[in-house]
């Protein structure tokens, strides 16, 4: 091998070393794109259901080594939309109701918070993710697993009403309540995008 070669080669090989270090060492931050992400909510009574959307606040989260590190991701209460309702009036009642202190409370508590605290590795694109899921002040453990496809990040969050003392309807703490039963479990559908 000529001195030509052998440094040509030997530029390879540090290139390729530098390149591996940087995708192994450094970690990509992403900001939420709040315009295009999207929170679909669904809550279950007997005989029926209620769905609309939520926006996100902001939110930021860093991948390294193809495990999310760190996140945290803020929800804007006051942004409840609902979708099934076709009468303007029945839908404000709703809404109203939904931001009231029977529900989210949402004059004291403006915001919902999920924090990360840990997340395994991506394997075909699922990881599955454990944080710390705020509502109403009150905080709780959440596992959930996550799909990414490219720059979106989608997942299912089931949420137990009762845990964030949303006390309305709830078989958790009243009896007698027969048809007025509304589900402690609602259901978060995410897909977040980032920029």
């Amino acid at each position: 091998m000529n001195t030509l070669k052998m440094m040509k080669t030997i530029k390879f090989l540090f290139a390729a070393v530098a390149l591996l270090v940087a995708t192994s060492t450094f970690a990509q931050s992403y900001q939420v794109d709040t315009k295009t992400s999207k929170i679909h909510w669904e809550g279950k009574k007997i005989g029926g259901a209620h769905d609309g959307h939520i926006k996100f606040k902001e939110g930021s989260f860093t991948v390294k080594d193809d495990v999310i590190k760190e996140g945290n991701f803020v929800i804007d209460m006051n942004s409840i939309t609902n979708d099934d309702i076709e009468s303007d009036e029945y839908r404000a009642k709703l809404i109203g109701h939904l931001k009231s202190d029977d529900f989210f409370g949402v004059d004291k508590y403006a915001t919902a918070h999920l924090k990360v605290t840990s997340a395994g590795k991506f394997v075909e694109g699922v990881a599955v993710v454990k944080g710390d899921l705020t509502i109403k002040g009150t905080s709780h453990p959440i596992e959930f697993e996550v799909k990414k496809t490219g720059k979106v990040y989608e997942t299912v969050l089931k949420v137990d009403r009762a845990k964030y003392d949303i006390r309305y309807g709830s078989k958790s703490f009243f009896d007698n309540l027969g048809d007025k039963v509304i589900d402690d479990i609602f259901t978060l559908t995410v897909s977040l995008s980032v920029q």
